[in-house]
């Protein structure tokens, strides 16, 4: 099994950027292999159940209000439609659901109702997964109290790029906020945006700073950026798609038993494209025809393409929040000694 590391250098990491696409390719598959069914992809829905009027000025977002993306300000959802569309997302065979709202960060009163809405997506028999913004340590003591499974916070780019994309808060603000969820005992979703205009390097000081926290994040989404008009991001030169798939790859290597989800962005991907992103070691997407405020794949061709490639969607009885990775491993190990006995 390959190592665990949490002190690799950015020389490192841009040496496996530099590696010959097939052998990038065949070193993550190989480490995949390792820790997940190559065949088998998780499925998240995210929901946003408080769009809009967001102060931070992330120049990508279509819910900053610093930006003038004419989006419709929405307020906080009502339980029952939270319920219905968790509902809906567990009848499409989503195990996790996740919901955002847009906020630098959630007051007491709104973090209380939030957690009515975990509690909800829990009873349903499904891991529940918020993004609010900043959390201070007694907020995230309490949402690990309610039982929230995941909490989301993408560090989105390198430190050294963070001042290009945005000024309203720091990047050792989201580090310490990843602390906190950590230090509360929830698992940690973080990973970050390519394509807004970062260098390769760039994409190598990111990458660098998950995969050398104390503990790998358990999930690592990497999204491609969405072109919102009214953003400042808008109009950026198209990542080529061979980088997007590299970057895939590296995340892999990296950190061997997170699941590495393909995120925002995929309606600007082949069916071929996405298909090397999971040769390359992505094995959970965002499921549902709505990633916040931005468009995703129909769910019908994203079944149909998981059909084509011969792959299964986890089920909610596969999933083991505590221990989310080393299953598979083990799996081949017991087979391989009974097969042999």
């Amino acid at each position: 099994m390959t190592a665990i590391r949490h002190d690799w250098s950015k020389q490192e990491i841009n040496s496996l950027f530099e590696l010959p696409f097939n052998d990038l390719l065949f070193k993550a598959q190989t480490i995949h292999r390792e820790n997940f069914d190559p065949n088998q992809v998780q499925i998240s829905t995210l929901l946003s159940v408080k769009t809009g009027a967001c102060p931070e000025d992330c120049g990508y977002c279509s819910q900053s209000s610093k930006n003038d993306t004419e989006l419709e300000r929405e307020k906080l959802l009502p339980l029952v439609e939270v319920k219905a569309n968790a509902e809906k997302a567990k009848a499409a065979g989503a195990t996790r659901f996740c919901m955002g709202a847009a906020w630098r960060n959630p007051t007491d009163k709104n973090l209380d109702t939030v957690i009515e809405m975990v509690k909800v997506v829990k009873d349903l028999g499904m891991e529940s997964c918020l993004t609010l913004g900043m959390l201070n340590q007694r907020q995230s003591n309490k949402l690990k109290e309610s039982g929230l499974d995941y909490y989301n916070h993408n560090l989105d780019t390198s430190p050294e790029f963070y001042g290009n994309v945005i000024t309203t808060r720091t990047f050792q603000d989201r580090l310490d906020t990843l602390k906190n969820v950590r230090d509360a005992g929830i698992n940690v979703c973080s990973g970050g945006i390519i394509g807004m205009g970062e260098s390769e390097n760039d994409r190598a000081s990111m990458l660098q700073q998950l995969v050398n926290l104390e503990k790998h994040p358990e999930s690592v989404p990497i999204n491609l950026l969405v072109q919102v008009k009214g953003t400042p991001m808008f109009g950026q030169d198209k990542l080529d798609g061979i980088n997007f798939v590299r970057t895939i790859a590296v995340a892999r290597i990296l950190m061997p038993e997170s699941f590495v989800r393909l995120s925002a962005g995929r309606t600007e991907m082949s069916d071929e494209q996405q298909a090397l992103c999971f040769f390359a070691g992505a094995n959970s997407i965002f499921y549902g025809d709505k990633l916040l405020t931005t468009d995703n794949p129909d769910a019908n061709d994203d079944l149909d393409l998981i059909r084509r490639l011969g792959m299964h969607i986890q089920k909610l009885e596969d999933n083991n929040t505590n221990s989310p990775c080393s299953s598979f491993a083990e799996i081949k190990n017991e087979t391989r000694s009974e097969a042999s006995a």
